[in-house]
């Protein structure tokens, strides 16, 4: 949705400042889904603004539903790249996971995502579009969006600049109006995002997709690592949280005979100790199967390995994987699209 756009086209017409702020209430607190729909506009003026500026920037290709109440949707942008949402419903609270690039450039080996490259950067309009199809769910169910996660496809921090635009319009009083603090950014570990996130002043939660304790099993997993090791990801983190006084959420995805043993639970909880004692939570997550070689943690694994974390002192929750039987695993509805959208483009020019 180019709202940015549209008020300052109004503005461009002469129209009184109060007609952006008419249209920006519409969009993002009625959930309006076309220029026609904001009816405190006189109709010369939508029909006016329909012809000259885009509503929709993305455009729904698929949309499933599984029996836990997860729906995930497939989208098509202006020029073809697909991208992936997620809304999931748990014990009555929405949190709508969001994709901030078409593709991945990072290739982790477990996400369905890192098999297809990267088709492009998300502009922030088309990231709040994201937003603005979940709440419209949410609503229908007459609830609302509690929580939002850049964790789909991409690595947010690649794209800046338009993830913190996003941000701002989904906490903007004036805008979307949800809690900075509902909000929460994953990243592989792309120190200068971290950084720059620090000096930002906006509370966003920070996530890490960690997944391995060292350097040379991370490899493995997330070749970012070469570029980024353990150790300068972890200072990273250790500057943000001695800046922002908040934690760092660690996400941690179990992997049955990789990354799951008691040992790796005793070096993770090192790390993180000495790191910053008290500043992480590890989040684990039982992996949701793609078609790469990996299987989930037995339940056992997964018990031994929160035992050890426990007896150590660190914070820790469980995460089940929504919405298997619809593909919820990030990537993976949109697996085909993206290198075979770079190939048409090529092709062309």
């Amino acid at each position: 949705m180019q709202l940015a756009a549209a008020i300052d086209t109004l503005a461009g017409w002469g129209e009184p400042s109060y007609r952006g702020a008419q249209l920006r209430t519409a969009v993002t607190r009625d959930l309006v889904r076309s220029f026609d729909e904001v009816t405190t506009l006189p109709r010369a003026l939508r029909e006016r603004l329909a012809a000259e500026v885009v509503f929709d920037e993305l455009a729904l290709d698929d949309e499933r539903r599984s029996g836990d109440g997860t729906v995930k949707a497939r989208f098509l942008t202006h020029d073809g790249f697909p991208v992936e949402t997620v809304l999931m419903s748990h014990n009555g609270r929405r949190t709508v996971c969001v994709s901030s690039q078409s593709g991945c450039a990072l290739a982790c080996s477990f996400c369905a995502t890192g098999a297809m490259g990267l088709g492009r950067n998300l502009a922030a309009g088309e990231i709040f579009e994201q937003l603005l199809w979940a709440s419209r769910l949410a609503r229908s169910d007459e609830a609302r969006i509690d929580n939002v996660v850049l964790m789909g496809m991409g690595e947010p921090f690649m794209n800046y600049d338009a993830v913190l635009g996003f941000c701002r319009l989904a906490n903007g009083p004036a805008c979307y109006g949800l809690g900075a603090r509902s909000m929460a950014i994953s990243t592989a570990g792309w120190v200068p995002g971290i950084d720059r996130l620090a000096g930002e002043g906006l509370q966003v939660k920070l996530a890490l997709s960690l997944h391995a304790p060292n350097d040379e099993l991370r490899s493995t997993l997330m070749p970012v690592t070469r570029r980024f090791g353990i150790l300068e990801v972890m200072a990273a983190c250790a500057r943000y949280r001695a800046v922002t006084r908040r934690r760092v959420y660690v996400e941690y995805l179990l992997l049955d005979g990789v990354n799951d043993t008691p040992g790796l639970a005793e070096e993770l909880a090192s790390l993180l100790r000495r790191t910053a004692a008290g500043g992480f939570h590890v989040n684990l997550i039982v992996y949701n199967p793609t078609e790469a070689a990996y299987r989930p943690s037995s339940d056992s694994a997964v018990t031994a390995f929160r035992a050890v974390l426990a007896r150590r002192g660190i914070q820790a929750s469980l995460r089940r994987s929504r919405g298997r039987e619809i593909d919820a695993a990030c990537g993976q509805l949109a697996v085909r699209g993206v290198r075979e959208r770079r190939a048409e483009l090529r092709a062309a020019r």
